[in-house]
């Protein structure tokens, strides 16, 4: 941490006690075509600029590796091995930070003592996940993985200085091991996400999902429901990232997803969906998909798991439908009364810009980090 030679009372608290910027080196898991990367990382760039950070990202997994990965294609060995040397440059060049910022883990697979012997330990150390990743191990299906790696996050907990969790569920787990938790939800800009024009009651409603090729797994039994549902009351089924595995069926419009289409194809669903299995990994999501929904003015229909419960207020901004039955009954209401559609979309609206948006928890993560850096330098 370098220490100014003079200080004015009148300055900012980091400029006291800083000459330059702070640099804060993220080493994450993927690279920026990662929604994960640009809700957690990217996006709070400008906030920690404006209290004197500046952030430097270095993926484990480059967007090649995702991109591969969607279209479930082979991943060779010469590139994962591009990737893991990487990230040991990168390691090698941890000293020059001022404060490490790590998502999820450095490694996959190696153990957490390794992991925490590679960091620099005088370095201030925040963790950040928005998954239940310790469940990959704990919970493998192989005994020798849960025996070898069940643990493997502790060594990184114990020694953060700051742990940031996006849900209560991520957090009960983190605070068996670290002192200092705190909850960040996955947030959006709420200048971005916004209404669209209001359908006339005369159009035909769209039900929409909006996802990526690995969660498309979690819609699939409720296809049959959704196609019953549409020819019932004509209407049309927007799903959008679900690649390959998508259903060419009548009513059914299959998008494929797109970062600067993202909003506009959302603003053309009058219902979002959200359908989780009660599982400990579906417990450990952050719900971004409602906080997308509802940005944009969407009533939702949503699993009541994990934090989905907490994002919607049954009967208010949206219904939590459990079985097949509560899906058909929300979904008929809401596609039926149009009045209370969008009463709840608003409502949904209100809750985001309180609750879940950039502009209330960017000012609050670059207070932590100013905190942080202030407490460094007072040792």
């Amino acid at each position: 941490m370098r220490v100014a030679e003079a200080s004015n009372p009148l300055s900012h608290p980091l400029d006291q006690v800083c000459r330059a910027p702070l640099r804060v080196l993220a080493l994450t898991k993927y690279g920026d075509k990662a929604a994960s990367v640009r809700q957690r990382f990217l996006q709070f760039r400008s906030y920690l600029e404006r209290e004197g950070f500046q952030l430097e990202t270095s993926p484990l997994l480059d967007n090649s590796y995702l991109e591969k990965t969607f279209l479930s294609h082979r991943v060779s060995p010469t590139h994962l091995a591009t990737c893991l040397v990487r990230r040991f440059q990168a390691l090698c060049r941890q000293r020059r930070a001022d404060i490490l910022w790590v998502q999820k883990e450095l490694f996959p697979f190696l153990p957490g003592t390794f992991e925490r012997a590679l960091l620099w330990r005088n370095l201030p150390l925040i963790f950040d996940y928005d998954d239940a990743i310790f469940h990959q191990y704990d919970q493998h299906r192989y005994p020798l993985v849960r025996k070898l790696l069940g643990r493997k996050l502790e060594p990184l907990l114990r020694s953060a200085d700051l742990v940031i969790c996006g849900n209560a569920y991520l957090r009960s787990y983190a605070e068996h091991f670290s002192s200092n938790v705190e909850i960040v939800p996955t947030v959006l800009d709420v200048a971005v996400y916004s209404p669209g024009p209001v359908q006339s009651a005369a159009g035909r409603t769209t039900i929409g999902w909006i996802g990526s090729p690995s969660t498309w797994k979690h819609v699939e039994p409720l296809v049959p429901l959704l196609r019953e549902v549409a020819e019932e009351l004509d209407l049309r089924v927007r799903i959008v990232g679900a690649g390959a595995g998508a259903p060419k069926l009548p009513r059914f419009e299959i998008l494929d997803w797109s970062e600067h289409a993202e909003v506009d194809m959302i603003r053309g669903m009058d219902i979002g969906i959200m359908p989780l299995p009660d599982e400990p990994w579906a417990r450990g999501k952050c719900g971004y998909k409602l906080i997308q929904y509802m940005a944009c003015g969407l009533p939702v229909v949503a699993s009541p798991v994990g934090v989905n419960t907490e994002i919607v207020e049954h009967g208010v901004n949206g219904f939590l439908a459990d079985t097949p039955a509560d899906w058909l009954s929300a979904i008929r209401r809401l596609a039926s009364d149009i009045p209370l559609s969008r009463e709840m979309g608003r409502r949904g609206r209100a809750k985001v810009e309180k609750v879940y948006s950039i502009q209330v928890h960017g000012p609050r993560l670059a207070k932590m980090f100013r905190q942080l850096a202030l407490r460094t330098v007072a040792r």
